[in-house]
């Protein structure tokens, strides 16, 4: 995997053409829609690092650290310190509680949002485990350099603070979606954001993944999905689903995906609410 960080140093440290002739064509092909970005952006994936000054991003560079994010490896672990925050370049991580042998997944998280986060602002032992759901890359930094960032530079601690509110926001819906809500439109909200986390139509998923994270019954999910392929929402192969119809997929979905997608759209509070 190619190591952005010198290059975030460089693009930071180099004026003007300069630093732009330093980028790679590699990572002049990662752009942001929209806006035209300095070099030291072009190539940062994360939602959250590509809010932040280039101030306060010198401040993290040197400390920041990338990692290939393999299927099924661990970030944290429940009632254990977290060493390091993760910031997802690409990939996916399942937000999970684990109790009694069970699995609830309460958010799934990409190149948006940051693993371990929440414990800057709160108690500094996860209540959560973060499992790598689909492989793909992040930075991450230690807590204590993190944290002395934050002080130097209140504005990363005001763009982290934003997130870990939209997560809350995430993870309290969830938990309202799986008794509100009937699974047709539970499985359209988590297939529109795990969607929107990986940045992707391609979900590498499984019929008992869905179910054993929904707590759903197996036949009930392989009988929706069905349904949903009928319908041309989506296509399916073995342990690979592609959405295929997208607005029509929101519109199956409850209104817990508008009001999660939205809150990371703003990265403001919102308050939660439910279908009557």
């Amino acid at each position: 995997m190619t190591d952005h960080v010198p290059a975030v140093r460089e693009a930071l440290e180099i004026p003007g053409a300069a630093a732009l002739a330093r980028t790679s064509d590699a990572h002049r092909m990662l752009h942001w829609s929209g806006a035209v970005r300095s070099p030291a952006r072009r190539f940062i994936k994360n939602e959250i690092l590509a809010k932040i000054s280039l101030q306060g991003l010198a401040a993290m560079a040197e400390f920041l650290e990338p990692i290939v994010l393999k299927e099924r490896m661990v970030l944290q672990e429940p009632k254990k310190p977290l060493d390091y925050v993760y910031f997802v370049e690409s990939g996916l991580v399942s937000l999970r509680i684990v109790a009694a042998g069970s699995v609830l997944e309460t958010a799934v998280i990409g190149h948006g949002g940051a693993i371990g986060a929440p414990l800057l602002f709160g108690p500094h032992l996860a209540t959560h485990q973060s499992v790598v759901l689909f492989a793909g890359s992040a930075h991450r930094i230690r807590v204590e350099d993190l944290r002395l960032a934050m002080r130097e530079h209140s504005e990363i601690q005001e763009h982290l603070l934003r997130y870990v509110h939209a997560l809350s926001l995430h993870c309290a819906q969830t938990g309202l979606c799986g008794v509100r809500h009937d699974r047709e439109r539970r499985l359209a909200c988590w297939l529109c954001l795990a969607s929107d986390a990986l940045d992707a139509d391609v979900l590498p998923v499984t019929h008992d993944y869905l179910s054993s994270v929904l707590a759903l019954r197996r036949a009930g999910v392989t009988e929706t999905l069905i349904r949903f392929e009928e319908r041309g929402l989506i296509s399916k192969t073995r342990g690979v689903l592609r959405i295929e119809e997208r607005t029509s997929l929101e519109q199956k979905a409850c209104s817990c995906y508008k009001l999660i997608s939205g809150a990371y759209a703003t990265s403001e509070p919102a308050i939660s609410a439910i279908d009557p």
